[in-house]
Protein backbone atom coordinates (compact mmCIF):
# COMPACT_ATOMS: atom_id res chain seq x y z
CA UNK A 1 0.00 0.00 0.00
CA UNK A 2 1.23 3.15 -1.09
CA UNK A 3 0.16 6.69 1.10
CA UNK A 4 1.34 10.01 1.16
CA UNK A 5 1.81 12.36 4.09
CA UNK A 6 -0.69 15.39 4.20
CA UNK A 7 0.89 19.16 3.63
CA UNK A 8 3.86 20.30 2.26
CA UNK A 9 6.20 19.60 5.47
CA UNK A 10 4.93 15.80 5.23
CA UNK A 11 6.04 15.18 1.53
CA UNK A 12 9.16 16.74 2.19
CA UNK A 13 10.11 14.38 4.97
CA UNK A 14 8.84 11.39 3.02
CA UNK A 15 11.51 12.58 -0.04
CA UNK A 16 14.25 12.59 2.64
CA UNK A 17 13.64 9.26 3.82
CA UNK A 18 12.64 7.59 1.11
CA UNK A 19 14.75 9.11 -1.59
CA UNK A 20 18.13 8.17 0.02
CA UNK A 21 17.10 4.65 -1.27
CA UNK A 22 17.24 5.31 -4.81
CA UNK A 23 19.73 5.84 -7.51
CA UNK A 24 22.93 3.91 -6.21
CA UNK A 25 23.73 0.42 -6.98
CA UNK A 26 25.29 -3.00 -4.82
CA UNK A 27 27.36 -5.11 -6.11
CA UNK A 28 26.23 -8.80 -5.44
CA UNK A 29 28.18 -10.86 -3.29
CA UNK A 30 27.87 -14.32 -1.14
CA UNK A 31 24.19 -14.96 0.14
CA UNK A 32 22.59 -12.55 -2.16
CA UNK A 33 18.47 -13.06 -2.75
CA UNK A 34 17.74 -13.66 -6.19
CA UNK A 35 15.38 -11.86 -8.47
CA UNK A 36 13.07 -13.99 -6.57
CA UNK A 37 13.89 -13.26 -3.11
CA UNK A 38 15.77 -16.66 -2.43
CA UNK A 39 18.53 -16.34 0.07
CA UNK A 40 21.69 -18.52 -0.46
CA UNK A 41 23.40 -19.09 3.28
CA UNK A 42 26.07 -17.29 4.72
CA UNK A 43 25.33 -14.15 3.72
CA UNK A 44 28.05 -11.37 4.55
CA UNK A 45 26.33 -7.99 5.75
CA UNK A 46 29.54 -6.12 5.45
CA UNK A 47 28.92 -5.21 1.73
CA UNK A 48 24.91 -5.25 1.65
CA UNK A 49 24.04 -1.80 2.35
CA UNK A 50 24.56 1.01 -1.18
CA UNK A 51 25.78 4.39 0.31
CA UNK A 52 23.45 6.72 0.34
CA UNK A 53 22.41 8.75 -3.10
CA UNK A 54 23.58 12.28 -3.62
CA UNK A 55 21.79 14.72 -5.47
CA UNK A 56 23.71 13.87 -8.43
CA UNK A 57 22.78 10.73 -8.62
CA UNK A 58 19.21 10.70 -8.05
CA UNK A 59 18.59 13.59 -10.38
CA UNK A 60 17.77 11.54 -13.09
CA UNK A 61 15.13 8.60 -13.58
CA UNK A 62 14.10 9.08 -9.96
CA UNK A 63 10.90 9.57 -8.58
CA UNK A 64 11.00 12.26 -5.12
CA UNK A 65 7.53 11.50 -3.37
CA UNK A 66 3.98 11.56 -4.66
CA UNK A 67 5.77 11.26 -8.14
CA UNK A 68 5.81 8.41 -10.38
CA UNK A 69 8.62 8.51 -13.18
CA UNK A 70 10.07 6.54 -16.14
CA UNK A 71 13.07 5.58 -16.90
CA UNK A 72 13.64 3.14 -20.27
CA UNK A 73 17.11 4.26 -20.63
CA UNK A 74 19.29 0.89 -21.64
CA UNK A 75 21.43 2.02 -18.48
CA UNK A 76 18.71 1.88 -16.50
CA UNK A 77 18.04 -1.26 -17.20
CA UNK A 78 21.53 -2.84 -17.04
CA UNK A 79 21.44 -1.43 -13.97
CA UNK A 80 18.12 -3.27 -12.67
CA UNK A 81 19.55 -6.48 -14.27
CA UNK A 82 22.97 -6.28 -12.36
CA UNK A 83 21.70 -5.10 -9.04
CA UNK A 84 18.18 -7.57 -8.22
CA UNK A 85 18.97 -6.30 -4.61
CA UNK A 86 18.71 -2.57 -4.81
CA UNK A 87 15.54 -2.91 -7.81
CA UNK A 88 14.14 -4.94 -4.53
CA UNK A 89 14.71 -2.36 -2.24
CA UNK A 90 13.38 0.31 -5.00
CA UNK A 91 10.05 -1.21 -4.86
CA UNK A 92 9.78 -2.26 -1.37
CA UNK A 93 10.54 1.72 -0.45
CA UNK A 94 7.96 2.81 -2.94
CA UNK A 95 5.06 0.54 -1.40
CA UNK A 96 5.67 2.04 2.41
CA UNK A 97 3.94 4.97 3.84
CA UNK A 98 6.10 7.13 5.76
CA UNK A 99 4.58 5.27 9.32
CA UNK A 100 5.41 1.61 7.37
CA UNK A 101 9.02 3.04 6.71
CA UNK A 102 9.96 4.26 10.34
CA UNK A 103 8.56 0.69 11.48
CA UNK A 104 11.22 -1.10 9.98
CA UNK A 105 13.46 0.70 12.33
CA UNK A 106 11.82 -0.74 15.22
CA UNK A 107 12.14 -4.25 17.01
CA UNK A 108 9.77 -5.39 20.16
CA UNK A 109 9.88 -7.77 22.72
CA UNK A 110 7.20 -10.31 23.03
CA UNK A 111 7.14 -11.70 26.48
CA UNK A 112 6.28 -15.55 27.16
CA UNK A 113 3.63 -14.42 29.72
CA UNK A 114 2.01 -12.13 27.21
CA UNK A 115 1.17 -14.94 24.33
CA UNK A 116 0.90 -15.10 20.84
CA UNK A 117 -1.21 -12.00 20.41
CA UNK A 118 0.54 -9.56 22.81
CA UNK A 119 2.37 -6.64 20.35
CA UNK A 120 -0.09 -7.24 17.61
CA UNK A 121 -0.89 -3.20 17.61
CA UNK A 122 3.02 -2.72 17.39
CA UNK A 123 2.78 -4.74 14.61
CA UNK A 124 -0.62 -4.27 12.75
CA UNK A 125 -0.67 -0.33 14.01
CA UNK A 126 3.10 0.87 14.16
CA UNK A 127 4.36 -1.95 11.07
CA UNK A 128 7.61 -2.54 13.15
CA UNK A 129 10.21 -4.99 11.09
CA UNK A 130 10.74 -6.93 14.18
CA UNK A 131 9.41 -8.91 16.93
CA UNK A 132 12.13 -11.05 19.62
CA UNK A 133 10.38 -13.03 22.59
CA UNK A 134 11.57 -12.96 25.42
CA UNK A 135 10.99 -14.44 29.19
CA UNK A 136 11.39 -17.93 28.30
CA UNK A 137 8.86 -19.87 25.96
CA UNK A 138 8.41 -23.38 26.09
CA UNK A 139 8.12 -26.03 23.47
CA UNK A 140 8.43 -26.29 19.58
CA UNK A 141 4.63 -25.90 18.41
CA UNK A 142 4.14 -23.12 21.33
CA UNK A 143 7.03 -20.89 19.73
CA UNK A 144 5.93 -21.85 15.73
CA UNK A 145 2.24 -21.01 16.77
CA UNK A 146 3.40 -17.34 17.97
CA UNK A 147 5.59 -17.12 14.71
CA UNK A 148 2.88 -17.99 12.47
CA UNK A 149 0.47 -15.62 14.29
CA UNK A 150 2.81 -12.76 13.58
CA UNK A 151 3.77 -13.42 10.20
CA UNK A 152 -0.18 -13.72 9.17
CA UNK A 153 -0.82 -10.15 10.92
CA UNK A 154 2.59 -8.51 9.62
CA UNK A 155 2.50 -6.06 6.47
CA UNK A 156 5.10 -4.70 4.05
CA UNK A 157 8.57 -6.69 4.21
CA UNK A 158 8.64 -9.64 6.50
CA UNK A 159 9.88 -9.92 10.26
CA UNK A 160 13.13 -10.80 11.75
CA UNK A 161 11.76 -13.20 14.18
CA UNK A 162 14.32 -12.91 17.08
CA UNK A 163 15.54 -15.16 20.08
CA UNK A 164 18.30 -14.82 22.10
CA UNK A 165 19.39 -18.23 21.99
CA UNK A 166 23.16 -18.33 23.53
CA UNK A 167 22.90 -21.27 25.51
CA UNK A 168 23.65 -21.05 29.34
CA UNK A 169 21.71 -18.89 31.10
CA UNK A 170 20.40 -17.26 28.15
CA UNK A 171 18.35 -19.64 26.26
CA UNK A 172 15.09 -18.17 25.42
CA UNK A 173 13.70 -20.82 23.89
CA UNK A 174 13.54 -24.16 25.67
CA UNK A 175 11.51 -27.38 25.96
CA UNK A 176 10.60 -30.12 23.47
CA UNK A 177 12.04 -29.49 20.34
CA UNK A 178 15.13 -27.36 21.81
CA UNK A 179 18.38 -28.57 22.60
CA UNK A 180 19.73 -27.57 26.07
CA UNK A 181 22.56 -25.26 24.53
CA UNK A 182 25.72 -24.95 27.25
CA UNK A 183 27.05 -22.33 28.55
CA UNK A 184 29.40 -19.87 26.02
CA UNK A 185 32.32 -20.83 28.60
CA UNK A 186 31.57 -24.75 28.20
CA UNK A 187 30.98 -24.09 24.04
CA UNK A 188 34.68 -22.80 23.87
CA UNK A 189 35.65 -26.31 25.08
CA UNK A 190 34.24 -28.33 22.10
CA UNK A 191 36.70 -27.08 19.36
CA UNK A 192 35.76 -24.39 16.47
CA UNK A 193 34.84 -27.72 14.10
CA UNK A 194 32.55 -29.48 16.71
CA UNK A 195 31.00 -26.00 17.85
CA UNK A 196 30.22 -25.06 14.29
CA UNK A 197 28.10 -28.66 14.20
CA UNK A 198 26.56 -28.20 16.65
CA UNK A 199 25.37 -24.78 16.35
CA UNK A 200 23.97 -25.57 12.63
CA UNK A 201 21.95 -28.21 14.93
CA UNK A 202 20.74 -25.17 16.64
CA UNK A 203 20.19 -23.13 14.16
CA UNK A 204 17.57 -25.63 12.59
CA UNK A 205 15.70 -26.03 15.90
CA UNK A 206 14.98 -22.10 15.19
CA UNK A 207 14.39 -23.00 11.37
CA UNK A 208 12.07 -25.73 12.18
CA UNK A 209 10.13 -22.87 14.61
CA UNK A 210 9.99 -19.47 12.52
CA UNK A 211 12.80 -18.14 13.72
CA UNK A 212 15.61 -16.18 11.66
CA UNK A 213 17.70 -13.95 13.79
CA UNK A 214 19.38 -15.17 16.92
CA UNK A 215 21.11 -12.61 18.78
CA UNK A 216 24.04 -13.61 19.56
CA UNK A 217 27.13 -14.30 19.50
CA UNK A 218 28.82 -12.45 22.58
CA UNK A 219 32.27 -11.23 21.37
CA UNK A 220 32.82 -9.25 24.67
CA UNK A 221 36.22 -10.69 26.81
CA UNK A 222 36.23 -10.67 30.24
CA UNK A 223 39.63 -10.10 31.73
CA UNK A 224 40.30 -13.66 34.07
CA UNK A 225 41.01 -10.74 36.79
CA UNK A 226 37.75 -9.44 36.66
CA UNK A 227 36.09 -13.08 35.91
CA UNK A 228 31.87 -13.30 37.47
CA UNK A 229 32.90 -10.12 39.05
CA UNK A 230 31.60 -8.52 35.62
CA UNK A 231 28.06 -8.61 36.06
CA UNK A 232 26.40 -8.46 32.92
CA UNK A 233 28.64 -11.26 31.31
CA UNK A 234 31.09 -13.04 33.25
CA UNK A 235 28.89 -13.96 36.09
CA UNK A 236 26.59 -15.84 33.61
CA UNK A 237 29.60 -17.21 31.61
CA UNK A 238 28.61 -15.87 28.40
CA UNK A 239 31.80 -15.08 27.39
CA UNK A 240 33.90 -17.56 25.03
CA UNK A 241 37.19 -16.47 26.62
CA UNK A 242 39.27 -14.26 29.07
CA UNK A 243 41.66 -12.63 25.85
CA UNK A 244 40.84 -11.68 22.03
CA UNK A 245 42.57 -14.48 21.06
CA UNK A 246 40.67 -16.79 22.82
CA UNK A 247 37.06 -15.71 22.47
CA UNK A 248 37.82 -15.51 18.30
CA UNK A 249 37.97 -18.95 17.33
CA UNK A 250 34.54 -20.16 19.17
CA UNK A 251 32.71 -17.26 18.87
CA UNK A 252 33.48 -17.75 14.95
CA UNK A 253 32.83 -21.09 14.54
CA UNK A 254 28.97 -20.50 16.50
CA UNK A 255 28.48 -17.25 14.42
CA UNK A 256 29.54 -19.74 11.04
CA UNK A 257 27.40 -23.20 12.57
CA UNK A 258 24.08 -20.54 12.59
CA UNK A 259 24.87 -19.22 8.80
CA UNK A 260 24.94 -22.63 7.82
CA UNK A 261 22.05 -23.50 9.02
CA UNK A 262 20.02 -20.08 7.68
CA UNK A 263 19.77 -17.99 10.56
CA UNK A 264 20.88 -14.50 11.15
CA UNK A 265 23.52 -13.72 13.39
CA UNK A 266 24.56 -10.80 15.67
CA UNK A 267 27.50 -10.21 17.35
CA UNK A 268 27.53 -8.13 20.66
CA UNK A 269 27.42 -6.18 22.59
CA UNK A 270 30.09 -3.59 21.12
CA UNK A 271 32.68 -2.12 21.54
CA UNK A 272 32.91 -4.81 24.83
CA UNK A 273 30.80 -5.04 28.35
CA UNK A 274 33.64 -7.30 29.42
CA UNK A 275 35.62 -4.79 31.85
CA UNK A 276 32.39 -2.92 33.45
CA UNK A 277 31.26 -4.25 36.74
CA UNK A 278 27.34 -3.18 36.69
CA UNK A 279 24.87 -4.99 34.67
CA UNK A 280 23.18 -2.37 31.95
CA UNK A 281 19.43 -4.43 32.24
CA UNK A 282 19.46 -3.48 36.05
CA UNK A 283 22.31 -0.68 36.79
CA UNK A 284 22.86 2.74 35.77
CA UNK A 285 26.19 2.55 37.66
CA UNK A 286 29.34 0.33 37.37
CA UNK A 287 28.42 0.80 33.66
CA UNK A 288 31.42 2.90 32.73
CA UNK A 289 34.69 0.87 30.80
CA UNK A 290 37.49 3.45 31.20
CA UNK A 291 39.72 1.26 29.42
CA UNK A 292 38.65 0.52 25.91
CA UNK A 293 40.21 2.78 23.33
CA UNK A 294 40.04 3.20 19.66
CA UNK A 295 43.19 0.71 18.82
CA UNK A 296 42.33 -1.35 22.19
CA UNK A 297 42.36 -5.39 21.33
CA UNK A 298 39.20 -6.17 22.72
CA UNK A 299 37.77 -4.92 19.35
CA UNK A 300 39.40 -7.73 17.60
CA UNK A 301 36.82 -10.32 18.36
CA UNK A 302 33.83 -7.83 16.75
CA UNK A 303 36.12 -7.31 13.66
CA UNK A 304 36.08 -11.29 13.10
CA UNK A 305 32.66 -11.01 13.84
CA UNK A 306 32.42 -8.75 10.87
CA UNK A 307 34.82 -10.60 8.70
CA UNK A 308 32.93 -13.75 9.14
CA UNK A 309 29.61 -11.77 7.97
CA UNK A 310 27.16 -11.22 10.80
CA UNK A 311 23.97 -9.80 9.71
CA UNK A 312 23.85 -7.58 12.66
CA UNK A 313 26.15 -5.82 15.39
CA UNK A 314 24.45 -4.87 18.71
CA UNK A 315 25.99 -1.93 20.33
CA UNK A 316 25.52 -1.42 23.83
CA UNK A 317 24.56 0.99 26.28
CA UNK A 318 27.23 1.21 28.77
CA UNK A 319 29.82 4.50 28.67
CA UNK A 320 33.51 4.57 27.13
CA UNK A 321 34.99 8.08 28.10
CA UNK A 322 38.39 7.34 26.00
CA UNK A 323 36.40 7.42 22.73
CA UNK A 324 32.92 9.30 23.22
CA UNK A 325 31.37 11.54 26.07
CA UNK A 326 28.08 9.89 25.91
CA UNK A 327 26.82 6.19 26.34
CA UNK A 328 27.92 4.05 23.13
CA UNK A 329 24.88 3.32 21.48
CA UNK A 330 24.34 7.54 21.54
CA UNK A 331 27.59 8.03 20.48
CA UNK A 332 28.19 8.78 16.46
CA UNK A 333 32.11 8.41 17.59
CA UNK A 334 31.59 4.93 18.36
CA UNK A 335 28.63 3.93 15.89
CA UNK A 336 29.64 5.62 12.63
CA UNK A 337 33.14 6.56 13.12
CA UNK A 338 34.38 3.73 14.84
CA UNK A 339 32.01 0.37 13.67
CA UNK A 340 31.37 1.59 10.71
CA UNK A 341 34.39 3.75 9.62
CA UNK A 342 37.61 2.22 11.55
CA UNK A 343 35.70 -1.31 11.21
CA UNK A 344 34.76 -1.28 8.07
CA UNK A 345 30.67 -2.61 8.92
CA UNK A 346 28.38 -0.96 6.43
CA UNK A 347 25.87 -3.63 8.00
CA UNK A 348 22.66 -3.18 9.95
CA UNK A 349 23.53 -1.98 13.65
CA UNK A 350 21.25 -2.68 16.77
CA UNK A 351 20.60 -1.94 20.01
CA UNK A 352 20.18 -3.59 22.86
CA UNK A 353 17.37 -3.30 24.98
CA UNK A 354 16.43 0.03 25.39
CA UNK A 355 12.35 -0.54 27.13
CA UNK A 356 13.41 -1.87 30.52
CA UNK A 357 17.12 -1.18 30.50
CA UNK A 358 17.95 0.52 33.97
CA UNK A 359 21.37 2.06 31.93
CA UNK A 360 19.05 3.98 29.26
CA UNK A 361 16.39 5.16 32.36
CA UNK A 362 17.11 8.78 32.52
CA UNK A 363 16.69 9.20 28.29
CA UNK A 364 13.22 10.07 27.67
CA UNK A 365 11.74 6.77 25.81
CA UNK A 366 11.62 9.10 22.29
CA UNK A 367 14.97 9.89 22.69
CA UNK A 368 15.88 7.04 22.98
CA UNK A 369 15.37 6.11 19.23
CA UNK A 370 16.20 9.37 17.93
CA UNK A 371 19.55 9.45 19.26
CA UNK A 372 20.23 6.21 18.42
CA UNK A 373 19.60 6.85 14.41
CA UNK A 374 21.00 10.02 14.92
CA UNK A 375 24.40 8.28 15.76
CA UNK A 376 24.59 5.67 12.59
CA UNK A 377 22.43 3.42 13.85
CA UNK A 378 19.46 1.33 12.37
CA UNK A 379 17.03 -1.12 14.68
CA UNK A 380 16.03 0.45 18.28
CA UNK A 381 14.88 -2.49 20.22
CA UNK A 382 12.36 -2.15 22.90
CA UNK A 383 11.25 -5.09 25.23
CA UNK A 384 8.25 -2.91 26.21
CA UNK A 385 5.73 -2.22 23.58
CA UNK A 386 4.45 0.31 24.71
CA UNK A 387 7.65 2.44 23.89
CA UNK A 388 6.82 1.76 20.09
CA UNK A 389 4.20 4.43 19.38
CA UNK A 390 6.20 6.71 21.61
CA UNK A 391 9.34 5.78 19.07
CA UNK A 392 7.40 5.79 16.30
CA UNK A 393 6.15 9.58 16.86
CA UNK A 394 9.55 10.67 18.27
CA UNK A 395 11.42 9.48 14.94
CA UNK A 396 8.72 11.50 12.38
CA UNK A 397 8.44 14.38 14.55
CA UNK A 398 12.69 14.67 14.16
CA UNK A 399 12.22 13.79 10.67
CA UNK A 400 12.27 16.93 9.72
CA UNK A 401 15.40 17.70 10.55
CA UNK A 402 17.45 17.11 6.67
CA UNK A 403 20.69 15.56 8.48
CA UNK A 404 18.34 13.12 10.47
CA UNK A 405 16.11 12.09 8.03
CA UNK A 406 19.56 11.38 5.75
CA UNK A 407 20.81 8.99 8.13
CA UNK A 408 17.36 7.37 9.05
CA UNK A 409 17.23 7.01 5.22
CA UNK A 410 20.19 5.14 5.22
CA UNK A 411 19.50 3.52 8.05
CA UNK A 412 16.04 2.33 6.40
CA UNK A 413 17.87 1.03 3.20
CA UNK A 414 20.13 -1.08 5.24
CA UNK A 415 17.51 -2.55 6.96
CA UNK A 416 15.61 -3.40 3.58
CA UNK A 417 19.27 -4.21 1.80
CA UNK A 418 19.41 -7.03 4.76
CA UNK A 419 15.95 -8.44 4.24
CA UNK A 420 16.02 -8.61 0.36
CA UNK A 421 19.38 -10.49 0.70
CA UNK A 422 17.43 -12.94 3.65
CA UNK A 423 14.77 -13.85 1.54
CA UNK A 424 12.20 -11.20 3.38
CA UNK A 425 11.32 -9.42 0.93
CA UNK A 426 9.06 -10.30 -2.17
CA UNK A 427 11.56 -9.69 -4.97
CA UNK A 428 9.52 -11.77 -7.29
Amino acid sequence: MTTSSSGASGRRRRALLAGLITGTSVALGAGACTPSGTPSTGASSTSASRPPATSASTTAGTATAGETTSNSSSSSSASTSADPIGACVDTAVAGLSEEEQIGQLLMVGLDAGAGARGVDSAVTEHHVGGVILLGGWSGAATVTAVTEHLNSIATGPKLFLAADQEGGQVQQLKGAGFSTIPSATQQATLGPAALREAATDWAQELVDVGINVNLAPVADTVPADIGTANGPIGRYHREYGSTPAAVIPPMTAFLEGMHDGEVMTAVKHFPGIGRIRGNTDSSATGITDPTTTLDDPYLEPFRAGIDAGTDFVMVSSAAYPKIAAAQALFAPEIVTDLLRTRLGYDGVVITDDVGAAAAVAATPIGERATKFIAAGGDIVLTAKASDIPVMARAVKAELADEEFAAKAGAALERVLTLKARRGLLDCS
